[in-house]
């Protein structure tokens, strides 16, 4: 198969959290680290904090905690969902229920335009939605980026599919602190790991081992508190 180059490297991983002091207490308990701010999006109704987890394997990851913001309602059309399933109620469900959790994964590349084409064209017409420009305003300057949002909202996969990202001049991880977290790993098990693996290949992105069975997506990491794995376990 003819891919786009191996070119899509993996940008931040994704914690959803019912409300985003949740996701504070949850990075302490968890990681041992408290997370760096971060910004609210009124295009989505959402606000999230950030962790740097950079490591020679990952060398611009980062951890994005988000969370649906109450006091704020999305200016994206009512018709349209939130990023990264969080209007759907099982996923609202999983995280009322059983704190906040790993669900998905982003990944960063340099064309967007490019890579959601072949996508559609070379992986069995996968549709990884539109692609959206953003902007926020931070202390160290304006952050500006486009990103795959489908309408539904959805992620795919179970959240082992990468929405893609297509960053600006500035990368958020230029100006993060390292917090003593570094990501080692990262697993994605699937039970139709085969269709996975020929949607990964189509965007050029080698940075996770596949499995076949039950989805989870796991994240391996280095923290204050020792070797910690994140588990999706299927949300």
């Amino acid at each position: 198969m003819r891919r786009t180059g191996k070119t899509a490297q993996l940008d931040h991983l994704v914690i959803a959290a019912r409300t985003l002091d949740e996701g504070v207490q949850w990075c302490e308990a968890t990681l041992g680290v408290t997370p760096g701010p971060g910004g609210v999006h009124p295009l989505m109704g959402t606000h999230n904090r950030l962790l740097k987890v950079a490591s020679p394997a990952f060398p611009l990851a980062y951890l994005e905690i988000i969370a649906i913001d109450p006091g704020r309602r999305p200016t994206r059309s009512g018709k349209l969902h939130r990023w990264f399933d969080l209007d759907d109620p099982m996923l609202q469900l999983a995280v009322s229920r059983g704190g906040p959790q790993l669900i998905h994964l982003v990944a960063r590349v340099p064309n967007a335009a490019e890579t959601v084409h072949a996508l559609a064209h070379m992986a069995s017409h996968i549709d990884r939605g539109h692609l959206i420009e953003a902007s926020r305003d931070t202390p160290a300057g304006r952050l500006d980026w486009r990103i795959t949002v489908r309408d539904d909202g959805q992620r795919l996969f179970y959240g082992a599919l990468p929405t893609l990202i297509q960053w600006g001049a500035v990368h958020p991880v230029d100006t993060m602190p390292d917090a003593g977290v570094e990501l080692v790993g990262l697993t994605a098990v699937h039970p139709r790991v085969d269709s996975l693996r020929i949607a990964l290949e189509a965007i050029g992105f080698d940075a996770m081992t596949l499995q076949q069975g039950p989805p989870n997506l796991c994240a391996t990491l280095n923290t204050p508190r020792g070797v910690v794995t994140l588990e999706s376990k299927g949300h």
